[in-house]
């Protein structure tokens, strides 16, 4: 696979007030790959995910994303990022969430497209309530409808399995399973057992 998509990262390093998080963070995944992110709470597992996704700068360091024949690094529309901190649209349904999603994004809106991904995550496409009176398993679903909808050849999961039931948990190990075989796949977690197999691993508890 000579174009190939890649993700990698060279020499990261991540300080807020003087403090580091983490220093001297390398790594490089290719497409149907998986990178695990692994440390304890407060290593920066979502600070470093923040900056693969280019939401965050790295105080040292950078990423690349992008393919052979792409001139210079890839941009946002690359990432899927989906984690129990994000904010939604809480006024808005899971619908109305993903058409401003798409309208932010600039892309077409698809109805039946984004009832289905509704249906493939476990809710309810015709369901109008806002999301406000929603569990927090079923935010954490429409959180992956949202990240999901513009089909992004990198997804990143923070804690994939934070506030799911079983059901849930199944659901998400089958879009994690999907992403592998599709593109490029990062998680970061505190339980091993959210990724079976990974390809490559970063300890952030030996880069602090």
């Amino acid at each position: 696979m000579t174009n190939a998509l890649t993700l990698s990262g060279k020499g990261l390093g991540k300080s807020f007030n003087g403090r580091a998080v983490f220093h001297d963070v390398s790594f490089s995944v290719a497409e149907h790959q998986t990178l695990l992110i692994t440390g304890h709470n407060g290593s920066g597992k979502s600070t470093l995910m923040k900056i693969i996704c280019q939401v965050l700068t790295p105080s040292a360091g950078h990423v690349q994303v992008g393919r052979a024949d792409s001139a210079g690094d890839g941009g946002r529309d690359l990432f899927g990022f989906v984690s129990p901190y994000l904010q939604m649209f809480e006024e808005f349904s899971a619908m109305e969430n993903l058409a401003v999603a798409m309208g932010i994004r600039g892309r077409q809106w698809n109805k039946r497209e984004a009832a289905a991904l509704l249906e493939r995550v476990g809710l309810d496409p015709d369901r109008d309530e806002p999301v406000r009176t929603y569990s927090s398993g079923m935010k954490q679903r429409v959180k992956y409808a949202f990240a999901l909808l513009h089909h992004p050849p990198v997804l990143l999961l923070d804690e994939p399995a934070a506030n799911l039931d079983a059901e849930g948990v199944s659901a998400v190990r089958s879009i994690m399973a999907a992403q592998r075989k599709a593109g490029i796949l990062v998680v970061a977690t505190n339980d091993p057992g959210d990724v079976d197999t990974p390809d490559v691993m970063v300890d952030l508890d030996a880069r602090r």
